[in-house]
């Protein structure tokens, strides 16, 4: 070897080391991130199974115990990056084995902190032991005296959109997939019930195993524990609740098996075993969450009549659209909520015919025009980059009815018939899968376009996803049922006593589109002939309670007032509580009577509603 050699040797050799090093930062750089809501690298390093072994703790407000993540480690990647907020990392070991190293990185609003594990390229699990924060925002606590029973305590959790991470550390992110096992202690006199196959009786012990056999994404890692009883619906389906709502529940839930068979006859086969409902207290901050298996709800749907079902239908779609074809980030949220919001309504039109859809239809049309108006432009595409952002801030009806409409406009531009077949086809080809939006449109061009330069123009695709507003090829749907309300609406303005008017025979949706086509500027005169006639302000209905409540309050009508705070006091869902605290902020008076009443409810809220009112209103948990 001469001399030369030897430099020329020397240089390649240092030319590898900062070519090692260069990947060594281009790996802990963001580039590795697919997510912007999480910190893990999935591309190097993913979590395939979670086995979670805990404990639930009502005193101490925790859950605490260990998981073990069984990782696929597709590059020899020696550091696993994990999600985190709020959690207690006490010891994390490898294989069942020895102890490693770990570190967690600086607190991020929203996002938490980054947890970053050493291991070896030939690492199979690491098991992580922990416990979560009384605040964990994911996990509400509830007294007693917060539940129907009055006994004893409950705790469930909502993990959608990134806080999962509060309760269990994990690769927390949307694109991911993973089965889980559980084994759950509890109180003996509480049943425990998760995302996963489910007990029917309590375990003297209070001990719970659970399987889920589908892999899921994070977010649909779901847990409640309460006095629960369950009742079968068919073959399939049932419900759980506390005992004094279980009878409620089973007579409103009575068509789900009927809606499970109206699914399956339209997109293909179910494919989660089972379809349960668990009735959650009042303060559950959603309509439903769609965690596979068993659907969380809130009782505000329990109106007596079975009329606000429709929300059962939704969850149920999200076993196809969201549980098995997932949105890859939160960027592209639409592609779970504006799918399963036009599969909800041909289920309804299925089971209770097109009438009755129609009045859906319209009026989700109806809470898209007004959500157009009040969103700030860059807010109403269909896709928005999230980055920077919390994903639970954004919540709208631009995902779910501009994306349903979008749907519903390609179902009358191609046909019924042929969009149908490429739906069941999307679903069937992409089961257990994720989807962003650009590869959905790459999808939707080969197989439903398929170079069609005329159906391609007509359909307007990148104005509708990327672009402000609606397009002008927007359908525009209309009910008759609802032009006999109007007519109604049109004897009450030209002076017939609304005692005098036919409403014989409405459902909710007609007195829904009633009260929201009246004049918006009603005298304290008009609003209480109205009260009188249909004693809006008595009504159990919590849809048209808080339709007629934030009327009350935009007209000032003060015969309301005292089922306003009732209302605010006891019931928690986001849905409700947002349009009454906006209402009432809008002047000094009602900014006044908003904060007395939220410094009585706030502790009654889960995170989800409480964050979003402390940002409204100016205020945080001390105030």
């Amino acid at each position: 070897m001469n001399l030369f050699d030897g430099q020329k040797q020397l240089f390649l050799f240092l030319l590898l080391i900062a070519g090692a090093i260069m990947a060594g930062g281009c790996q802990s750089g963001p580039s590795q991130r697919p997510d912007v809501h999480s910190y893990s690298r999935p591309d190097e390093v993913v979590v395939r199974h979670l086995d979670l072994d805990v404990a639930v703790d009502f005193e101490g407000k925790t859950v605490s115990g260990v998981a073990t993540l069984r990782l696929e480690n597709k590059t020899g990647a020696s550091k696993l990056y994990l999600d985190t907020r709020d959690l207690e990392i006490r010891k994390i070991t490898l294989d069942n084995g020895p102890q490693t190293t770990f570190k967690l990185g600086e607190e991020e609003p929203f996002l938490g902190r980054e947890l970053v594990v050493d291991f070896t390229p030939e690492t199979k699990m690491v098991s992580i032991e922990y416990a979560s924060s009384p605040q964990a925002a994911a996990l509400q606590w509830l007294s007693p005296e917060q539940t129907a029973g009055k006994k004893h305590p409950f705790l469930f959790s909502q993990s959608q959109a990134i806080l999962a991470r509060t309760w269990v550390p994990c690769q927390d992110s949307p694109g991911i997939r993973m089965t889980y096992n559980a084994r759950v202690k509890v109180p003996a006199e509480l049943m425990a019930v998760m995302s996963a196959s489910n007990p029917t009786a309590k375990s003297p012990n209070g001990i719970y195993n659970f399987e889920m056999r589908q892999p899921i994404p994070p977010y649909l890692l779901a847990l409640a524990v309460g006095d629960l009883e369950f009742r079968a619906l068919g073959p399939h389906t049932g419900v759980y609740a506390e005992p004094q709502v279980i009878a409620g529940a089973a007579f409103e839930f009575a068509d789900t098996e009927k809606m499970l068979v109206a699914a399956e006859g339209l997109y293909g086969p179910y494919r989660w075993d089972r379809y349960d409902i668990l009735v959650l207290p009042p303060s559950f901050p959603y309509g439903g969450m769609e965690n596979p298996r068993l659907t969380f709800a809130t009782p505000t749907i329990l109106a007596g009549d079975r009329s606000l079902v429709a929300l059962v239908a939704h969850e149920l779609a999200h076993s196809w659209s969201g549980n098995l074809v997932t949105n890859a980030t939160w960027n592209d949220f639409w592609l779970n909520e504006g799918f399963t919001s036009y599969f909800e309504n041909r289920i309804m039109e299925t089971v209770y015919g097109p009438r009755y859809a129609k009045m859906l239809a319209t009026l989700d049309y109806q809470a898209l025009l007004k959500a157009l108006q009040e969103l700030p432009e860059k807010d109403t595409p269909l896709y928005i980059d999230l980055s920077g952002r919390d994903p639970d801030d954004v919540p709208s009806a631009i995902a779910y009815d501009k994306g349903s409409l979008f749907l519903r406009m390609l179902e009358t531009t191609v046909g019924r018939e042929k969009f149908d077949a490429f739906l069941a086809s999307y679903f069937e080809s992409h089961a257990f899968q994720t989807m962003t939006t650009a590869k959905f449109v790459d999808y939707l061009e080969k197989n439903l376009i398929a170079g069609d330069q005329d159906l391609e123009k007509r359909l307007k695709i990148r104005d509708w996803i990327y672009g402000a507003g609606l397009p002008d090829n927007a359908p525009v749907p209309t009910s008759d049922e609802f032009k006999l309300v109007e007519n109604q609406i049109e004897r009450w303005k030209t002076g017939t006593p609304a005692g005098q008017l036919d409403s014989n025979d409405w459902t909710t949706h007609h007195w829904l589109h009633f009260l929201r086509s009246l004049p918006q500027s009603l005298t304290p005169e008009q609003m209480a002939d109205l009260d009188k006639a249909f004693a809006f302000t008595k009504t159990g209905n919590a849809e048209i309670a808080c339709q007629w409540l934030t009327m009350s309050v935009q007209n000032q009508y003060h015969g309301a007032d005292q089922r306003l705070g009732d209302f605010l006091t006891h019931i928690g869902r986001r849905k409700f509580l947002m349009p009454l605290y906006i209402a009432l902020s809008k002047t000094p008076q009602g900014k006044e009577k908003a904060l007395e009443i939220y410094r009585q409810a706030r502790s009654g809220y889960h995170p989800v509603s409480y964050l979003s009112i402390d940002k409204l209103l100016g205020v945080g948990s001390s105030d």
